[in-house]
């Protein structure tokens, strides 16, 4: 695997890995970040001496922000499809969900969109009171495409699962750990501690024992993958239409995918862009 410069792996020893996310500005999910997920998945695939992965950010205001609205069509097309066939974001989530080891996410900072998808993905997720999670993409008259709607039911429950998707706000970490979003919350001087502490202890116990209980969880727990795709398509579908089209346009003037108010703030900024309305004819 060539040197990823989205993310570097420590490995601290043979059975427990970190992930540490740097992407500048803000830690987007763009199409050389999904390559170098695609390899590392590769590898944690192929490894039968690794027990867990542990992923966090660099930047203690953005886990991953979220999926990048503005990528280089040339980049985007280079980014395989992957095993599953899937489109290759879903590819990504899907084998995330099923790798033999016990995958962490340690958040810290915002988790949007796909930044939220990628953490629902795995299997564990802690989170410090600094953390801010949300699936704002109805504030861009769109669903997300990562599969929440699928995965969300079966932590949160019907009802809060239809206010995080329908409502497209920001969950702090205390509120996520009452929600379900996360395993639990703590103070933010505290986590790294807590995660690493936590993440040895499992790294310790025997490779099979960890793989068998990984098995049986994720035959009762996990979604249908056949789930995924439609999910996918529909966030293609209104990507294409004008409304995305006008409140990304508008988002973007404002600074967009750049460190500042709107990526901190991005839930108050969807709610509050609304898509222009339609040119209207000169007879009209």
């Amino acid at each position: 695997m060539t040197a990823p410069t989205r993310f570097t792996v420590t490995e601290s020893s043979d059975s427990l890995w970190r992930v540490t996310f740097r992407n500048p500005p803000i830690n987007l999910i763009d199409p050389r970040m999904m390559i170098e997920l695609k390899a590392l998945l590769s590898r944690i695939e192929a490894n039968d001496k690794l027990a867990v992965v542990v992923f966090d950010s660099s930047d203690p205001d953005y886990f991953l922000a979220h999926y990048d609205l503005d990528p280089n069509p040339d980049d985007l097309a280079a980014v395989p499809e992957g095993p599953t066939g899937f489109h290759p974001w879903l590819d990504i989530l899907v084998r995330l969900s099923k790798v033999p080891a016990v995958t962490i996410s340690s958040i810290r900072g915002r988790a949007r969109g796909a930044g939220s998808e990628f953490a629902l993905a795995t299997d564990i997720r802690f989170a410090s009171d600094a953390a801010v999670l949300a699936q704002m993409e109805v504030g861009f008259a769109a669903i997300p495409g990562g599969g929440p709607a699928s995965r969300l039911p079966g932590l949160v429950g019907r009802g809060r699962s239809f206010e995080i998707l329908l409502g497209g706000m920001d969950y702090d970490g205390r509120l996520a750990e009452r929600y379900g979003y996360v395993n639990r919350c703590l103070p933010d001087a505290e986590l790294d501690a807590f995660v690493d502490s936590f993440a040895r202890r499992v790294s310790n116990f025997d490779l099979q024992a960890l793989a068998d209980i990984k098995h049986h969880i994720n035959k009762a727990t996990l979604p249908d993958d056949k789930d995924f795709p439609p999910q996918m398509d529909a966030f293609w579908r209104a990507v294409s239409r004008p409304a995305l089209q006008s409140i990304s346009t508008q988002l973007f003037e404002r600074g967009l995918q750049q460190a500042g108010d709107v990526e901190k703030n991005l839930a108050a900024w969807v709610g509050r862009i609304a898509p222009s309305a339609p040119a209207q004819d000169a007879d009209s």
